[in-house]
């Protein structure tokens, strides 16, 4: 290894090197081009999946929305466009049947989807705002961040009906002075008095939740509004093992058992799937970072051979040099290493310009959509695989190196100096 120390051999090499400049650069810009390629396509896809990682962090990746529509099939009797129903009984049945369903939470809401909101008021100041009939479980599904002194629903506001509100951060600057604390008081939601117990931060992604949403237990929910058993759409989620596709499969075959669906019948109950969503996502995202890896190799692989066909040249530029060389001492491992070196030197150099150029490039990416709405974050690429990028090519840029020093080698000291 003291060859690779040795002035002389750097002397050398950078000499070589010197003769070419122009052919030299151009192939290592080939080289360049191939990690460059790597790592902006794979850092590219991080960024994706980081952003919506991040649009939908306060919602199980594995969760779904299932709601009631009508049928578009008859069975039993039944017409077709027969209204369905969601009932609160359905939950039970579809956690005691799907052992897939970790979290289920039925829920209900006023001013969502294109209803009247609810008025809210307290002394002179009123507004609107969408209202939610809740349980606590729901908070497992879809995380809901509180300020500090409040509270979400809890189970005794369930089990005891009470007129507990949890309010959003809007709707505080709304109706409340600036650094006054609404915890504890009391404001009317249609005309009922409700004890503030919250104030939510909202976190946009994962559905059509806004902050100025109010959140009220299931129960008063329905004495307040008469909805009886009724629920509007069920926030289900499945264990992080399990298959979602299949699992809102099952759901809807259970509440098609449940319902006196045909099972046939594709309409009768609507789904949004985030599982399916974030599957999709996560497969391009890796599609992506494998292209990139089959490109950019492809690519390094191309500019590598070029730096042997450099040397090759250069060798035969340099055949008289190197018979002096042999003549005066110098070992054929000697000739070989210094070659090999120089190979090595070149893909290097190209490497570290490709890491240094795709993270540049990465860098101004990233900082275009911040502040946007595309849901893209932080496209970078972790460490150990782009020193396995840079490790294959200081292994390809030996391998190829071996070709163009066994031509070295194998020219004789006394035909190389009869050669003009």
């Amino acid at each position: 290894m003291r060859f690779i120390f040795d002035s002389n051999t750097w002397q050398e090499i950078f000499g070589s090197i010197g003769k070419n400049k122009t052919r030299t650069i151009i192939t290592v810009i080939g080289v360049l081009w191939g990690i460059f390629i790597y790592i902006a396509l794979a850092g590219a896809a991080k960024g994706l999946d980081n952003g919506f990682e991040r649009a939908f962090e306060s919602t199980a990746m594995n969760s779904m929305f299932v709601w009631a529509q009508s049928t578009s099939m008859p069975y039993e009797g039944f017409k077709t466009g027969r209204p369905l129903q969601l009932k609160l009984k359905d939950v039970n049945t579809l956690k005691n049947r799907i052992p897939e369903i970790q979290y289920i939470a039925p829920r209900n809401a006023k001013g969502v989807f294109g209803g009247a909101p609810a008025t809210v008021v307290r002394g002179q100041k009123t507004g609107t705002s969408p209202v939610y009939g809740d349980y606590p479980i729901y908070t497992k599904i879809a995380t809901k961040k509180i300020f500090d002194g409040g509270r979400f629903i809890n189970d005794a506001d369930i089990d005891q009906a009470r007129k507990v509100v949890v309010i959003g951060e809007r709707t505080q600057k709304e109706i409340f002075e600036i650094g006054e604390n609404p915890i504890g008081e009391f404001i009317k939601v249609d005309n009922i008095y409700f004890q503030i117990v919250g104030v939510h931060k909202f976190i946009p992604g994962g559905g059509f939740e806004s902050e100025t949403d109010m959140y009220i237990p299931y129960t008063t929910y329905k004495k307040l509004y008469n909805t009886g058993d009724n629920v509007d759409w069920l926030t289900i989620a499945a264990y992080d093992d399990a298959d979602v596709i299949q699992a809102e499969k099952d759901v809807k075959n259970v509440l098609k058992s449940i319902h006196r669906v045909n099972p046939d019948d594709e309409r009768a109950f609507g789904a949004f799937n985030l599982g399916e969503i974030f599957k999709r996502i996560t497969g391009f995202a890796k599609g992506l970072t494998f292209l990139s890896l089959i490109v950019g190799i492809a690519t390094i692989l191309a500019g590598v051979i070029s730096i042997g066909n450099i040397l090759l040249i250069s060798v035969k530029e340099r055949t008289k040099e190197l018979g002096v060389r042999r003549a005066l001492g110098a070992t054929p491992s000697e000739v070989r290493n210094q070659i090999i070196l120089e190979s090595v030197f070149l893909t290097i150099v190209a490497g570290i310009l490709g890491i240094i150029l795709g993270a540049m490039v990465l860098r101004l990416i990233d900082y275009l959509t911040q502040g946007t709405d595309f849901p893209y974050t932080n496209p970078t690429l972790p460490i150990p695989y782009v020193l396995g990028a840079l490790a294959i090519m200081v292994i390809l840029g030996t391998l190829i190196g071996l070709i163009p020093a066994q031509r070295a080698v194998s020219i004789k000291p006394i035909d190389a100096l009869r050669e003009e």
